[in-house]
């Protein structure tokens, strides 16, 4: 008879080891529910306006000089919304589960990025004498990521992921750095005056430079994201 086990225990413990399982599955429901997109795709509509707005402003802006200058602004403030949104998923995700950091690190960008969008609006700083001051501003702003980046550096340093991340995100600061450095020194165009009218110049270049970051950016935001997903708030913050 001890062979045989008590009809009432084995359903006692059935019981026990269901409520058990539904307890951890209403916890990871309830951790993969609290994981949201919209960092994600705020990021994906900053980088589509920028895109957008710059079309719209290469393929009209040889309509008139007053046509010229608005879609200048526009271009400009289309590149400062880029960046803004950028700092939504890592910065978000990173610190996801202290939202004081979020708020701090979110608010400034976009404080920074609202002074700077003011700052392009202003007619007389939209004329080729200050290029070098507007690179300054995005360059700036893109320098401010420093501080974050090495903060999730610190919380994060036993993700696994964490090396690849900062690969993507170091490919991309490398393209946006090296794209400026085209836009402020107008080369090839500066040298061979004429012969890049059409294809090749400085501005195509940093355009290229910018989709390259751009890509970088959006391959270390699946990480986060991924990440994010499986850990919670119960892995490594």
């Amino acid at each position: 008879m001890a062979r045989y086990a008590n009809p009432l225990v084995q359903g006692t413990n059935s019981l026990v080891n269901l409520s058990q399982i539904t307890e951890e599955e209403m916890k990871v429901g309830s951790l993969q529910a609290a994981v949201t997109r919209w960092p994600f795709f705020v990021f994906l509509g900053g980088s589509m306006f920028c895109l957008l707005s710059s079309s719209i402003c290469h393929l009209f802006s040889c309509h008139s000089r007053c046509l010229n200058i608005q879609l200048l602004r526009m271009d400009y403030v289309g590149i400062t919304v880029m960046i803004i949104t950028s700092f939504f998923p890592p910065i978000y995700y990173i610190f996801q589960c202290e939202p004081h950091w979020q708020l701090i690190y979110l608010g400034g960008i976009t404080a920074m990025g609202m002074f700077t969008v003011m700052t392009l609006l202003t007619p007389s700083l939209s004329s080729g004498k200050f290029r070098a001051f507007r690179a300054m501003l995005f360059s700036s702003m893109g320098f401010f990521a420093i501080v974050p980046a090495i903060h999730g550096c610190i919380v994060n340093w036993s993700n696994p992921h964490r090396s690849i991340t900062l690969a993507y995100e170091s490919a991309m600061a490398l393209s946006y750095i090296t794209g400026t450095l085209f836009y402020v020194s107008r080369i090839p165009e500066r040298l061979k005056p004429g012969w890049f009218d059409l294809a090749g110049h400085s501005h195509q270049i940093f355009h290229v430079f910018v989709i390259m970051g751009a890509l970088a950016h959006y391959g270390a935001t699946l990480l986060l994201l991924q990440w994010r997903d499986r850990v919670g708030c119960n892995g490594t913050v």
